[in-house]
């Protein structure tokens, strides 16, 4: 149902697609960029196909306990009735000729990852994606595949996150960018516990493979940004902190911050960190004072409470490691524990602090 818009221009894409091959059924929805089918078994023996109204059918399945549904159909006027425990139910449906064919991959790589792996890829990654469709390489997350890791990329020119699984391998190389939205439908319903996912892409499409299911997105054919370009190899000073101590501080401060630049400042100076949060328009101000670990000269700085919080929460590590330069420079952030699966490096690009502040 992820799938499927409201008011699309083809109004035909409202409907699923069922296709009843004897006692199989693929339950198909798309968006002409986005299409998913999945199989269940069923009792039949007939063959035919039929689409059905999307959003009346979700929601009176939804609202019948756990029971056997069944479908009677009529091939010819399209008229479907549902028959429940509860009741009866009738819908028009419409004819399956004119529901978008499923397009057909050839001359494909192959990426094989594990579902959990990718569902954590997918949230490390995908807040940092933009929402400016001026900009549509950065609406997606750049995946690189390489034979000795896979690299995960997302910005939003504001934060830059880069995020490497150094536990995977391919034998083939392979760069893509997938949408926001195909993401958002898959961290939704690739499986909890582990199991294998199989993406087939070639220069315009992928298919993502899982269970009984297939979903095939229309790639994002555009150039990313070249992220490796604006990670600063040196930096003029080092604060080491409690993650878990500034995060909370940022959600107090965030209340008190300016509502359009949600702007907390960073002063930070003999192994001290105060932080303030301030809205002039109407009066309201907060700071509070953290223990830290620093090396450099007192720094002042500026930050996005939003943007450095959704960072800071998706980073799992106790402490983190902030590399900064000036004031007006990019911050990187790590984590200060290591692993051998993972590697994670977040760029955040300060704001500049009013002269009155």
């Amino acid at each position: 149902m992820g799938v499927v818009i409201s008011n699309p221009i083809v109004p035909i894409l409202s409907n699923f697609l069922f296709e009843i091959n004897g006692n199989k059924l693929t339950v198909t929805a798309s968006d002409l960029h986005t299409t998913i089918s999945s199989e269940i078994e069923i009792n039949s023996t007939d063959k035919f196909d039929i689409t059905v109204p999307a959003k009346i059918l979700l929601e009176t399945l939804k609202n019948l306990f756990d029971q056997p549904i069944q479908f009677i159909v009529d091939t010819k006027s399209f008229s479907i009735e549902l028959i429940s425990d509860n009741g009866k139910y009738k819908i028009t449906g419409e004819s399956a000729a004119d529901f978008p064919k499923t397009a057909v991959l050839k001359n494909t790589d192959l990426v094989e990852i594990s579902t959990d792996t990718f569902k954590h890829a997918i949230k490390n990654t995908l807040f940092a994606t933009s929402t400016d469709e001026l900009r549509p390489a950065m609406t997606g997350v750049l995946m690189e595949v390489s034979k000795k890791k896979i690299t995960f990329a997302a910005t939003d020119g504001h934060r830059l996150i880069r995020y490497d699984r150094l536990d995977v391998s391919n034998k083939s190389n392979a760069n893509l960018i997938i949408p926001r939205k195909t993401l958002t439908i898959l961290n939704a319903i690739l499986p909890t516990q582990n199991g294998d996912l199989a993406i087939d892409l070639n220069e315009t499409n992928a298919s993502f493979k899982f269970g009984n299911t297939v979903l095939i997105s229309r790639l994002i054919e555009e150039k990313f940004p070249a992220y490796q370009n604006v990670i600063p190899e040196t930096n003029s000073a080092d604060m080491t902190i409690s993650r878990l101590d500034l995060v909370s501080t940022l959600k107090r401060l965030s209340i008190y911050a300016n509502k359009n630049t949600h702007m907390v400042i960073f002063n930070i100076t003999n192994n001290e960190l105060n932080v303030k949060g301030e809205d002039l328009d109407y009066s309201n101000e907060a700071n509070e004072t953290l223990a830290c670990e620093y090396a450099g000269e007192e720094f002042v700085i500026g930050f996005n409470a939003k943007f450095l919080l959704e960072v800071l929460v998706n980073l799992n590590a106790e402490q983190v490691h902030f590399k900064l330069i000036g004031a007006n420079r990019a911050v990187v952030i790590v984590s200060t524990e290591k692993s051998e699966q993972e590697d994670m490096l977040s760029l955040v690009m300060p704001i500049m602090i009013p002269v009155y502040a």
